[in-house]
């Protein structure tokens, strides 16, 4: 017998989406039945999914876990994911998990698949353990050290959590950079430097760039000292990007990286699982500080024309939470 009807949020084809109705599997041995508490919404991926800017060379390695369809459409897409176990092993039952799954408000899926929520960490503020997960990534691609000057470029939910990251950090100068003013508050909230990027201190030791603009990029490179590193964590589709590498670019030796949660950064990945990462992840969500990382809730059904107002931009969110009920 299965587990009777699930409904999930499709992107039917660019700019279009809807929410199906699918039947939902019993689950087997190894498996558990979770029903889906909260989701995020990861702006930059999940927006650009949405207007069908996923390159073809790249349709393979953008797969989320669980994903359905192809790109660009139809297409079951999404990865923050919070809920709870209805049936499974006994000792996991009623316990708070996290997914890399799609908005869908009930799934069935392998055991292993599944992350225990802390007891500590409340089951809407877990919706940032993809972004967090993402954020620690980058701090280790980037070799980060105690007393580095560092520079955040961008001012989105991966760019507050660097820079909550770096400046827990013993001795780290970190300044959080945007042309959002309103950022500011989140940021002072996490603990961080706002400034605005004509008041940025130059020199950085490390510039993390995570505004998904060619602007954004460029200032990056303008504010690393001589022989420092650069790492670019915004991706930018099928959009073409200006990258300024002339000038002092060489003379002055810097180093621009790409960093991307697919994999474990090369200095941990012969000691750390993606398992591993994610449990750290959730673990330092015991912060009710992050908090105000989540600027908007709406409903699970009104996801289609939600969608449609982040890719277009006329409705502006940190991390926007969906509600199941």
């Amino acid at each position: 017998m299965g587990s009777g009807e699930a409904r999930a949020y499709w992107i039917v084809s660019p700019r279009c989406s809807e929410i199906r109705a699918e039947a939902l599997p019993a689950p087997a041995a190894g498996e558990v039945l979770v029903r889906a508490l909260y989701s995020g919404i990861s702006r930059g991926s999940e927006t650009l999914v949405f207007r069908g800017e996923v390159p073809a060379g790249e349709r393979h390695r953008m797969r989320a876990p669980f994903q359905a369809g192809e790109f660009p459409g139809p297409v079951k897409y999404g990865y923050c994911s919070v809920g709870v176990i209805e049936r499974g092993p006994a000792e996991l039952a009623g316990a708070t998990v996290f997914c890399l799954h799609p908005h869908q408000d009930r799934y069935v899926v392998p055991v292993a698949a599944v992350h225990r929520v802390p007891q500590s960490v409340p089951a809407q503020r877990a919706v940032l353990a993809a972004n967090l997960e993402t954020a620690i990534n980058a701090v280790w691609d980037a070799g980060l050290q105690v007393g580095d000057r560092v520079a955040v470029v961008g001012g989105g939910v991966v760019g507050l959590l660097l820079a909550w990251l770096a400046v827990r950090v013993p001795g780290c100068r970190v300044e959080l950079i945007d042309i959002d003013a309103s950022r500011a508050a989140v940021a002072a909230a996490l603990g961080v430097t706002f400034v605005a990027p004509e008041h940025a201190s130059a020199d950085a030791d490390r510039v993390f760039h995570a505004s998904g603009s060619s602007e954004g990029l460029a200032l990056a490179l303008a504010l690393a000292g001589d022989e420092a590193k650069v790492i670019e964590l915004s991706w930018y589709g099928t959009r073409a990007v200006r990258v300024p590498l002339g000038e002092a670019f060489h003379s002055r030796r810097l180093a621009l990286c790409s960093s991307q949660v697919g994999a474990v950064a090369g200095p941990q990945r012969a000691r750390w699982s993606h398992r591993r990462r994610m449990a750290l992840a959730l673990a330092l969500l015991d912060d009710a500080r992050l908090d105000a990382l989540v600027t908007e809730e709406s409903a699970f059904d009104a996801l289609p024309a939600l969608m449609a107002r982040l890719a277009d931009g006329t409705q502006r969110a940190l991390c926007h939470r969906v509600a199941y009920r």
